[in-house]
């Protein structure tokens, strides 16, 4: 059975998003600001199309996650940050284009009905509107002997480890204080979660954090 993992960039005060998101503005006020850590890495920029970049540990460590899962799980706010109806969605195809950078099946929870829409690069998108023991069991058939990448957002990351379903968790903390926003682990009961501590590489730019859900 495939493993269930979360790669998510986090403030030090909690936060995966900042207040006021937008279609301009997806993560919200300063929200980009935890993730400046990776754009410069080789890594990271290959996955993306481009060249050059940073090598070393941080770009190793994108590398390992990139190439460890076969399928995504994600909400539909991560998807096109649209709501109700497809045929109102402003987005309606996602964030990035018709080469998204996944490469995979991406299984998106939604509660409105809607085609697989294919793109380019390996990438298909899957709109599960059966909750997200569905869309996890889907992603595990998908991905093989790969991992499972539950990409976001803090809700579908809180319903899975809710549900006793994750594997592991690498979470890199930004040097930065959001102070509002989109908490990651609001919602998570806590006395159902049990962490073992894995190693993870020292970092210039974050800290690695690594568990074992147990």
């Amino acid at each position: 059975m495939a493993r269930i993992t979360l790669d998510i960039s986090m403030s030090l005060d909690g936060f995966v998003a900042g207040p006021d998101p937008t279609l301009e503005d997806p993560l919200g006020k300063r929200g980009m600001e935890l993730h400046e850590w990776v754009f410069g890495l080789a890594a990271w920029r290959a996955e993306h199309g481009m060249e050059g970049g940073e090598t070393g540990p941080d770009s190793d460590l994108v590398a390992e996650y990139v190439a460890s899962y076969g399928a995504v799980v994600m909400g539909r706010r991560m998807f096109s940050g649209g709501e109700g109806p497809w045929d109102s969605d402003p987005n309606g195809r996602g964030w990035w284009g018709d080469d998204p950078p996944f490469h995979v099946p991406v299984f998106v929870l939604t509660n409105h009905a809607r085609d697989d829409l294919e793109m380019q690069g390996g990438t298909t998108f899957h709109f599960v509107t059966d909750g997200i023991e569905a869309a996890l069991d889907r992603a595990e058939e998908a991905a093989g002997d790969r991992a499972v990448h539950v990409a976001g957002g803090a809700d579908v990351v809180q319903q899975v480890l809710n549900a006793g379903r994750f594997d592991e968790l690498r979470i890199h903390v930004s040097p930065v204080f959001l102070g509002a926003g989109t908490r990651l682990f609001d919602g998570i009961d806590g006395g159902a979660v049990k962490l073992e501590p894995l190693p993870m590489p020292a970092s210039k730019a974050v800290t690695h954090l690594r568990y074992r859900v147990r």
